[in-house]
């Protein structure tokens, strides 16, 4: 296996960690206005996720910055031809890391619904967007013999794209009740088990959908195992909530994910970005990828940085594991 081919696997693996974090913390903001009946349960649901959402985020940074060393060419392409979904998704982001920082720094009621409104609009909207960016790198986009994106922003918002936007929503928010029925204690684990059961229907019939039209469009029988295993862990996922075993539904629904980010990538693969108008200019892990000198300095900084990465933020995760619930909540100080 080349270094590039390794470089698109860990890539790959890094958008999957994204979107298994991320996907929860996104999925319990878009639940403090589906969820939360009032303002000490929106604060238990923030403390579910508030030791733990900047840390999510590194997996995105360090996506962008591999994508960005490894795959010049298609870095290049991607965030000029897709530059209004990201820069919508990066000031979200932005606005969200604020609205978690600031909201408790006033006792004014208006202030702080001002930011939790802030804090579900700016989680309900990157998991949308995510679906719709990764949605038309699977299907193709407009590249012309220069590798350059030449298509518009409608050319986006195609029926494809917009239902991978809708499956990620979904998921995610899903996988955010499920973590909040694992993080919590009463009546509102309760409510976030229904309400987990309600969505993940949801989820199951448009990943189905999704997933099917991947498939039969780009599919091979790798890809066709990346689908079984993402529709089984939903459907397991769903039983295990219904019986009460927050965490293995937690871990089925994690997998779900995961399986759905390697059936994408596996279609994609060797393209990075597929172009419709000719396959030729499609961009692939060889005629977007760095030198073999850059790709081989990368491997050994990876190789030292990653498991230190993953051994804080897995202390991060442990630390924080308790359950909490509105007696948890202290009165405000004012």
């Amino acid at each position: 296996m080349e270094l590039h081919d390794v470089w698109f696997v860990l890539i790959a693996v890094l958008w999957t960690g994204y979107f298994f974090l991320e996907g929860f913390d996104f999925g319990v903001g878009v639940l403090t206005r589906l969820l939360a009946r009032n303002r000490p349960e929106r604060r238990v649901l923030i403390n579910t996720i508030g030791p733990v959402w900047d840390g999510n985020e590194v997996w995105l940074l360090t996506a962008g910055g591999a994508t960005f060393a490894a795959f010049p060419e298609w870095y290049a392409t991607l965030f000029s031809g897709f530059y209004l979904p990201l820069l919508v998704i990066l000031v979200c982001l932005i606005v969200r890391g604020v609205a978690f920082e600031y909201r408790a720094k006033r006792p004014e009621e208006n202030w702080q619904r001002n930011w939790e409104t802030a804090i579900f609009w700016s989680s309900l909207i990157p998991a949308f967007l995510w679906g719709v960016a990764f949605g038309n790198i699977v299907r193709g986009v407009k590249i012309d013999r220069n590798l350059e994106y030449v298509g518009n922003l409608w050319d986006l918002l195609n029926p494809y794209a917009l239902l991978g936007g809708l499956v990620t929503l979904t998921l995610f928010t899903f996988h955010g009740a499920v973590f909040t029925a694992l993080k919590t204690v009463g009546e509102i684990r309760e409510r976030a088990r229904k309400l987990a059961f309600k969505v993940g229907l949801a989820t199951a019939v448009l990943a189905l959908l999704f997933l099917g039209w991947t498939q039969i469009d780009n599919g091979d029988a790798k890809s066709l195992v990346a689908l079984v295993v993402a529709v089984a862990a939903l459907v397991a996922a769903l039983a295990a909530n219904q019986a009460g075993r927050e965490g293995w539904s937690f871990a089925l629904s994690g997998i779900t994910i995961v399986a759905t980010v390697a059936m994408l990538f596996l279609t994609l693969f060797p393209n990075v970005m597929p172009s419709t108008l000719n396959e030729e200019w499609s961009l692939t892990v060889t005629n977007a990828s760095s030198s073999p000198y850059t790709l081989k300095i990368m491997t050994w900084c990876a190789g030292i940085a990653t498991p230190l990465v993953l051994l804080y933020q897995g202390w991060t995760y442990w630390v924080f594991r308790k359950r909490i619930g509105t007696q948890h909540i202290a009165e405000p100080a004012h």
